[in-house]
């Protein structure tokens, strides 16, 4: 018990930290140190996360780190993906949902490992939060991540942090105030999908919360004094092994043939969902060709706004 309090407040810490990426290592924590079903981890992830990312989260907006206007808009389509993937995981086994976790945790690695970019003119006019909110790409981006958070337990920081930064053009330490504040209800309308249907122990739920929510007051607390690029790439690399780590251990034989079960079950769906990736996909590959454009000593840059 004590092990997994320290790993918790290790969490904490990243999230306060960071905005998101360290609750993406709790569900591997509660299954294989703390010994929880994949379900049952997943759900007290979602409270931990939920508690965890309010907590820090108030601790940003007292610094004005908080964009409430763009967190809005962004929580707002968010809760509704986020309930309809807690929804969904009733219906896929915890194996399979540990895949899909994996998956996530080499995306988060990804994602920490580029970076974020700043945005300077923003800064140097001392705004921390834009005044023209991009609705529509927020709303598209926020159901997606909303949709992540309630599979597989995540609170999607990693994935709003930059979101928020590149699409809704907020500085990045406003960007990592608003991602908690979007954790927030994303965990929370998450949990709400998951208590239908996955038991939380909440004898064990509340101490590891409270373990991350000291880390992540710490964490809020050195979030202006550690260089976030190092820290970003140093948890990259650590998320990236453990996703491994995971996919090595949960893709057996076994496992294979259930999704190849399910895959025969439900041929439709999934040939449905396989399109709908690969739209999305081959947009943001258009999106992001058209965006780049040759500098003046010809290597590729952005286009202008």
């Amino acid at each position: 018990m004590i092990l997994v309090l320290v790993l918790a407040f290790g969490i904490g810490l990243l999230l306060g930290l960071l905005g998101g990426g360290g609750s993406v290592l709790m569900v591997p924590m509660l299954v294989y140190v703390a010994g929880l079903d994949p379900k049952e981890a997943i759900g007290t992830s979602l409270l931990v996360v939920a508690v965890t990312s309010l907590v820090a989260m108030l601790g940003h907006a007292r610094r004005g780190r908080v964009c409430w206007k763009t967190g809005l808009v962004f929580a707002a389509s968010g809760m509704v993906g986020a309930y309809g993937g807690g929804r969904g995981a009733e219906y896929l086994p915890g194996g399979v949902l540990l895949l899909l976790f994996g998956g996530v945790m080499l995306a988060t690695a990804v994602a920490m490992l580029r970076g974020r970019n700043e945005d300077t003119a923003q800064i140097a006019a001392g705004r921390s939060c834009p005044r023209n909110v991009p609705v529509p790409a927020i709303l598209f981006d926020g159901l997606l991540v909303g949709g992540l958070t309630g599979l597989v337990g995540a609170g999607g920081g990693f994935l709003v942090v930059p979101a928020l930064n590149l699409l809704g053009g907020l500085a990045m330490h406003a960007a990592v105030g608003t991602s908690l504040f979007v954790i927030t209800l994303n965990s929370s309308a998450a949990l709400f999908a998951y208590f239908s249907h996955a038991p939380i122990p909440l004898e064990l739920a509340l101490p590891i919360a409270a373990a991350a929510v000291v880390g992540s007051l710490l964490g809020g607390m050195l979030a202006a004094r550690v260089r976030g690029a190092s820290l970003r790439r140093g948890f990259g690399a650590f998320v990236a092994l453990i996703g491994g780590f995971l996919l090595y251990r949960e893709l057996t034989p076994a496992m294979l043939a259930e999704l190849r079960r399910l895959f025969l079950a439900h041929p439709d769906f999934f040939r449905g969902a396989a399109t709908v990736l690969s739209v999305f996909l081959l947009y943001r590959i258009g999106v992001w060709i058209h965006t780049r454009r040759p500098t003046p000593d010809g290597t590729p840059g952005k286009q202008p706004k």
